[in-house]
């Protein structure tokens, strides 16, 4: 039979014998360039994704112990170069590329990284002004992170002795390579159980490998966390790494840091000086003032002035007592008119005004109460009579009562 001359493969078995020719190592260590999609970052920690440009795609997965070193993280739509081996996935009978190493496509690696972490930073707040602890003016100790070889710790002692020499607290530390930044981090966190008053976390310049321990999220955050303020003094004027973002102030150098740190000595001294002077001088311009009022407050006591302050105000208050006689005498003649018109009014309503004109009251005795009409009162009542100018005793013998019409 055709298929006995042939042989007959199983699907195992002719998945293993395309496997064998596609890994045969022609397409191993292959570089290649194109777009991520369909992206997962799965819970085992390996990556799973599809590289494609216009016309294929090609599946792609980078177990966890390759990718545990990198600096950036995949996201869709990065354009990449992609190293790895051609290998099939047997269960599938697929073929994919197992990346053993990604770079980003057009810009570095670490500048990825770099941006990466910048961005996540600052939209956590890590580099808001708000954050960021003022220096103090006159620091008594100063906590120094950098390492004990090279310029940088010598240009920060040199500055700081001649500016303004204060305490130091140095902490050697790691500032390139591996074990940088927990070095840096635990230096930060010893200071910050010091009574340090202000940390100076520098090293100097280099390439942007050089300077990465700076640019560790680690690092950025033990910055953050700091309760001491930080200068950040991380290689030149043109280098900027994520702690100088993060760092309460960023110096361009090491020795812009110990500046920025410490005071002028010769500064404070002329300040103090100027000082002195401007006291001396108002010292001087007060005396001059309190002199000259007391020349005029002695002169104000002579006798002859002194009769004749007297003689000004005695003729002031008699000006001031003649405008106030008319004054008073017109109110006085106002309120008197006001008065009589008030008491006129009194008098026509007033009882002893009725009696003057004829009339009388009648009280019927013992209670003096008001006899209003003649059912007030019965035959042999005591009445009291009053009248103008005295009081009538009487008793009544008859009442009559009269009809109105």
């Amino acid at each position: 039979m055709v298929f006995e001359e042939k042989g007959i493969y199983t699907v195992h078995e002719f998945t293993l014998a395309v496997k064998s020719i596609l890994t045969s190592g022609k397409f191993n260590d292959v570089w290649i360039r194109g777009e991520l999609s369909n992206f997962t970052n799965h819970t085992s920690g390996h990556r799973y994704f599809t590289l494609k440009d216009k016309s294929s795609s090609l599946q792609c997965v980078m177990f966890k112990w390759y990718g545990k070193n990198m600096r950036f993280e995949l996201e869709h739509g990065m354009k990449v170069l992609v190293l790895g081996d051609l290998d099939v996935y047997e269960q599938k009978g697929v073929y994919q590329l197992k990346v053993r190493a990604i770079r980003p496509d057009g810009i570095g690696e670490l500048y990825k990284a770099f941006e990466q972490l910048k961005n996540k930073l600052a939209m956590e707040g890590l580099f808001s002004p708000e954050h960021k602890k003022p220096l103090p003016q006159f620091p008594k100790k100063i906590g120094i992170a950098t390492s004990p070889t090279g310029a940088v710790l010598h240009d920060i002692l040199t500055v700081i002795k001649r500016r303004y020499p204060v305490n130091l607290l140095f902490i050697p530390t790691i500032v390139q390579g591996e074990y940088a930044a927990q070095s840096i981090v635990n230096s930060i966190s010893a200071l910050n159980k010091t009574d340090a008053d202000v940390i100076i976390m520098g090293r100097g310049g280099g390439s942007i490998e050089d300077l990465w321990a700076f640019n560790e999220e680690a690092v950025a955050r033990a910055v953050f966390n700091s309760r001491i303020p930080i200068i950040s003094a991380v290689g030149h004027e043109t280098d900027y790494t994520i702690a100088d973002f993060v760092a309460d102030v960023r110096a361009p150098t090491p020795s812009a840091a110990a500046e920025i740190a410490v005071p002028d000595r010769q500064e404070l001294m002329n300040f103090i000086s100027r000082l002195g002077d401007q006291l001396i001088e108002n010292q001087r311009r007060s005396i001059s003032d309190m002199m000259s009022r007391l020349s005029e407050l002695k002169a104000g006591v002579e006798p002859r002035l002194f009769l004749e302050r007297i003689a000004d105000h005695m003729q002031y208050i008699d000006e001031l007592a003649g405008r106030q006689a008319p004054g008073i005498r017109r109110i006085l003649e106002s309120k008197k008119s006001l008065f009589n018109a008030h008491a006129g009014k009194l008098d026509a309503v007033s009882p002893l005004g009725t009696l003057a004109r004829g009339y009388s009251i009648t009280l019927k005795l013992p209670d003096k109460t008001l006899v209003r009409s003649i059912n007030d009162v019965e035959k042999k009542d005591e009445l009291e009579i009053i009248v103008n100018d005295g009081k009538i005793k009487s008793t009544v013998k008859d009442k009559e009562v009269c009809t109105r019409k």
